[in-house]
């Protein structure tokens, strides 16, 4: 069955700012980002030095604080975790790496972001970022590769599962079947998804047709060949039913699955390294 190669790196708080922002559709925006002025290039706290091989790897996005505009960077702590400031706000997020690259010999970073509003920091942050503004972005603290001899991958997402979508798409290489189940809201634009998923077959699922599409369209496909892997990220509530299905009535093993609850409705700043379903841990 899958191995999937897994990396243990450096925990490090790097410093960056904005340099370009993008629509990309709708309620979703790509800040692309590069080392604050006068960052030493060479330094293990530039850009150039964060690694992110894996389709899920995530970085935590320290963000400022909404009544401050003050940004307050976590340090390291003794035991190699990160140590928060005290007596003042630390507000952070995960994020998946879109991309990263190098431009005329400077490193670069994407994030995409759902925007929502202003219920969330993170949201009310990113659809106001400008070129210049500042973040801290922790991490990746490991990364967790695609595995090798993947005959077909099926992904099941809605927008925030996206860019670790489209980095699986290129991972496991352009000879892989893929299909993408894919939810999303009316004001996100299904070409869009289509050109980020790239040469998988796409199914579009609305979120305002009603619960439980994401589970019909993963039972609809039929069962899952021996060689397959399937990826479900997004809203956990969602994903519960879809893990129980691969899980006890098709008998699937954890490591023919990568499923990640990236948010639950209700719940402030999910922890998605917990359990998805509790009553079944793995």
């Amino acid at each position: 069955m899958f191995d999937r190669p897994r990396t243990r790196l450096d925990l490090v708080p790097r410093r960056v700012r904005v340099h370009a922002v993008a629509e990309l559709t709708g309620s979703m925006r790509r800040t692309t980002f590069r080392d604050v002025a006068g960052a030493d290039p060479a330094a293990s706290s530039s850009l150039a030095a964060l690694q992110a091989p894996g389709p899920e790897d995530h970085v935590k996005v320290f963000l400022p604080d909404p009544a401050t505009g003050q940004l307050h960077a976590p340090t390291i702590a003794p035991d190699g975790g990160l140590q928060r400031p005290t007596g003042v706000v630390s507000i952070s997020r995960d994020y998946t790496v879109r991309a990263t690259r190098t431009v005329d010999g400077v490193a670069e970073l994407d994030i995409d972001w759902v925007l929502h509003g202003d219920e969330g920091p993170a949201s009310a942050w990113a659809a106001r970022a400008a070129e210049g503004d500042e973040l801290v972005l922790a991490g990746p603290r490991g990364s967790v590769g695609a595995p090798e001899g993947v005959d077909r991958l099926t992904l099941a997402v809605d927008e925030t599962g996206l860019p670790a979508a489209a980095r699986w798409v290129q991972a496991v290489g352009p000879d892989v079947p893929v299909t993408a189940i894919v939810e999303i809201g009316d004001d996100v634009d299904e070409a869009f998804v289509e050109d980020e998923l790239g040469r998988a077959t796409v199914e579009i699922l609305y979120r305002t047709d009603g619960p439980g599409q994401l589970e019909d369209a993963v039972r609809s496909l039929g069962g899952v060949e021996e060689g397959e892997l399937v990826v479900a990220l997004g809203e956990a509530g969602d994903l519960v039913p879809v893990r129980r299905y691969l899980r006890r009535e098709l008998g699937l093993p954890p490591a023919q699955l990568s499923i990640s609850g990236y948010w639950r409705r209700g719940t402030v700043n999910l922890d998605h390294h917990l359990p998805l379903d509790p009553s079944d841990p793995d």
